[in-house]
């Protein structure tokens, strides 16, 4: 049984990933900055921030593969972000590069691209046609994340599979989440497609299941063996008998990043 370092254990994603790997094959080492409550039947458990090189260094030591999930999950300060998403990416890859674990899943986002706008006439989006147009810092630290992937692929070998992730929730919640919702049962193949892929070098692939309304070509996340199961289709009419029908020229519903790209995310809602 081949041993995954999960960091950011005791977060959303973290959860949901200790629920399915183990059903998949994987053993199971946690990090995070806080003790995890219903520690599970073989699981290990380091307490530790995943920005400490030396402990992150420490828990890697063993491993195949590094499913880094850590961080700050949405806007805040820059020195917030940057300590935790930007310091913690490369704390996750030169751990790996130390450590000698070949494969590093870093969980990047939709947000390093969030300017990126819906094709014309319907169409999926690729990821190529999605080139770094950030929205946030957030968005930047993301772009700096797969920026870091593709150095340690390069320079140094790994295998680093980037995943551009949408709305992982258990279920979608607004009308623009029944393109961009990613399950949690999706989320669980999506990561151990990206761990288990045969000689992935640097990848960048979207992240969410297979709705009817998505946009975003899933192509390239296929081509890693990822197989979607869900839809948010089946969550529909009642969004949109709560919500209406999506305007799709509103930018909400018109750029990758939704209401990142609005002003309610200027910097100043989100004071040092």
């Amino acid at each position: 049984m081949s041993l995954v370092l999960v960091t950011g254990a005791a977060g959303r994603i973290g959860t949901v990933l200790r629920g399915g790997l183990p059903e998949r094959g994987w053993a199971l080492r946690c990090l995070d900055v806080v003790p995890i409550a219903d520690v599970r039947p073989g699981e290990e458990q380091f307490v530790a921030d995943a920005t400490d090189l030396a402990a992150m260094t420490d828990a890697a030591q063993g491993a195949s593969a590094i499913a880094h999930m850590a961080g700050i999950s949405g806007e805040s300060t820059w020195p917030t972000i940057r300590n935790a998403n930007i310091d913690g990416t490369y704390c996750a890859l030169e751990a790996a590069r130390q450590a000698g674990v070949p494969r590093v899943v870093l969980a990047s986002s939709n947000h390093a691209s969030g300017y990126t706008e819906r094709p014309d006439g319907g169409g999926l989006l690729r990821e190529a046609d999605a080139p770094p147009r950030p929205d946030t810092y957030y968005g930047v630290s993301k772009v700096t994340m797969e920026a870091l992937g593709s150095l340690y692929a390069e320079r140094y070998g790994l295998d680093v599979v980037c995943l551009r992730i949408g709305s992982a929730f258990p279920e979608p919640t607004t009308t623009r989440q029944l393109s961009t919702w990613l399950s949690p049962d999706d989320t669980v193949s999506l990561v151990h497609a990206a761990l288990t892929a045969p000689a992935p070098g640097f990848r960048v692939v979207w992240g969410v299941s297979d709705n009817t309304r998505r946009w975003w070509d899933l192509t390239a996340a296929r081509e890693l063996g990822y197989e979607p199961a869900d839809d948010a289709e089946v969550y529909a009419e009642a969004l949109i008998e709560a919500h209406g029908e999506p305007d799709l020229s509103d930018p909400v519903h018109r750029r990758v990043g939704g209401e990142y790209t609005t002003a309610d995310f200027d910097a100043e809602n989100f004071p040092a």
